[in-house]
């Protein structure tokens, strides 16, 4: 997880899942071609759109890299590993020139030989904020086994620190006051917990059928004001919580 900007304009010091906006240059042909396990039909079928899924998946593993330095590819030689002092390097050059505009995601896939596994990136939320503020934002979220001989770090720009952290422990923390986590992230975690392993988890998500979209309503009552959801997961994941 990664504590936001205390500058930014949205959720800024909250602790939130590595992510971003989608860029057009996410649904180049070229870049797309680069995907594996998955093209844009199959894509588009998952995330109930026309056409243009795929795009998502280039997104995630794009805003990965650039937020928390880990980048799920391979490349000619097989899964991108930095234990290499030189290949880690060259990709934290090629991070650096992403953030700072000077390079583009496919150049770096063109540059390095890179495929992008679009079949270890399971679709696991769709979230819509609430009606009312100017600024509203459609969200999905994916989850992956981090690879390994990689280690995450902050971009110290647009995120200012980073954690690993089991899914209860980082409620437990949010309930203690210690850190801040915004609501679509508190219920992706509940979804989290109810998994012991990475691999019961990879199970359950590479097998879940269509993923509901949420948009909490906001209501104000005696309690104050707060957002309210019903019933946001699929049916085989469910658990008794709404």
């Amino acid at each position: 997880m990664l504590r936001r900007s205390l500058r930014s304009e949205f959720v800024s010091g909250a602790y939130v899942f590595p992510g971003g906006a989608l860029d057009a240059g996410d649904a180049e042909a070229a870049l797309l071609a680069r995907c594996t396990g998955r093209d844009d039909a199959q894509a588009s079928r998952v995330l109930e759109v026309e056409r243009g899924g795929l795009a998502y998946w280039v997104c995630a593993f794009r805003e990965c890299f650039e937020e928390a330095g880990v980048l799920m590819a391979s490349g000619p030689d097989g899964p991108l590993d930095f234990g290499d002092r030189t290949v880690e390097a060259r990709f934290a050059e090629h991070r650096r020139a992403l953030n700072a505009g000077q390079r583009s995601f496919l150049e770096i896939c063109q540059t390095e030989q890179l495929s992008l596994p679009a079949d270890a990136l399971y679709y696991v939320g769709h979230w819509i904020t609430p009606e009312g503020p100017p600024r509203r934002y459609d969200t999905r979220f994916f989850a992956a086994v981090a690879p390994e001989g990689q280690t995450a770090v902050h971009d110290e720009v647009e995120t200012i620190d980073h954690m690993w952290v089991r899914p209860a422990e980082a409620l437990a923390q949010q309930e203690a006051g210690q850190i801040e986590l915004v609501f679509p992230t508190v219920w992706n975690l509940r979804l989290l917990r109810r998994f012991a392993t990475t691999a019961e988890l990879v199970a359950a998500v590479s097998t879940m059928g269509a993923i509901p979209t949420v948009q909490p309503t906001v209501v104000v009552d005696e309690a104050g004001r707060r957002q309210v959801v019903v019933s946001i997961e699929p049916a085989d994941l469910a658990g008794g919580e709404a």
